[in-house]
């Protein structure tokens, strides 16, 4: 690692002060992404501003048909909330599918979503539930948070604080896991709701998309039979040493009707 110097403030406001004030500062959340890139000397920041240390960004509870979940709440809790479980039970069990038991108890929704991995598996539930994003500046729909790449929204020294899930009428949840890392080669998150049908795909591409032929298909009849015959062009699709791109679209329509027999 390169010298950075370390804060661990206590507030938010206290947070959002020190990454506003240094330009080469970086937020630390759970640190599964950041901490090895650091080590491998691929980061160089000036200041890392650790946020474990804020309890107001933590915890889950309902608010009306919406369950928010803060910021630096750890995978393992939303997997074992009983209001998860009771409101939106494929959340829950997305969560209990990311990682190990380490990943899961230090790595939190925050930390995930700011990051944007594509093989990451909360996008997909973000996307999948037509969520908002919420942080210290504004609120942020799903379907505008996540742009590309490793790529957000996020504006510089804009620290996201919760997410806002509606809850469904239904939803399941269904991945390709990578057998060591547990990253979704192909992952889908399926929800239906008094608005539609919305399906989100992780794993496949650069960022998280919608699967808008199966959600089609699944607004008219919901059941896994809707989505046989559906193809995705692979063309911008990723292929690498675990997946060719049409291997991983032939996956998305599989994963896909996995996901509407889990939600059930």
């Amino acid at each position: 690692m390169y010298d950075f110097n370390y804060h661990r403030p206590k507030t938010l406001a206290d947070a959002a002060k020190l990454i506003g004030a240094n330009e080469d500062a970086k937020l630390v959340a759970g640190g599964m992404t950041l901490i090895p890139t650091l080590k491998q000397r691929l980061a160089r920041p000036s200041d890392l501003v650790d946020l474990a240390g804020i309890g107001e960004l933590k915890g889950v509870k309902r608010d009306g048909n919406n369950l928010v979940i803060g910021a630096m709440t750890p995978h393992a809790e939303v997997a074992g909330s009983a209001e998860v479980r009771k409101a939106i039970p494929a959340l829950a069990a997305l969560a209990d599918g990311i990682g190990d038991p380490q990943v899961r108890n230090r790595g939190t929704i925050g930390g995930s979503i700011a990051n944007a991995d594509p093989a990451a598996d909360y996008p997909a539930g973000v996307v999948g539930l037509g969520a908002t994003v919420m942080t210290t500046k504004r609120k942020i729909a799903a379907d505008d948070f996540f742009k590309g790449l490793f790529e957000t929204a996020l504006e510089p020294g804009e620290i996201v604080t919760g997410v806002s899930f509606p809850i469904p009428e239904k939803a399941g949840y269904a991945k390709f896991p990578n057998p060591a890392s547990r990253y979704a080669i192909v992952g889908v998150f399926v929800a239906k709701t008094g608005g539609g049908v919305r399906v989100a795909v992780t794993g496949a591409g650069p960022s998280v998309f919608r699967f808008k032929d199966a959600e089609a298909a699944l607004s008219k009849d919901f059941s896994p039979k809707a989505v046989e015959g559906l193809k995705l062009s692979a063309s911008d699709l990723n292929s690498d040493i675990h997946a060719t791109a049409e291997y991983r679209a032939h996956l998305v329509v599989i994963m896909t009707k996995r996901a509407v027999q889990a939600a059930g």
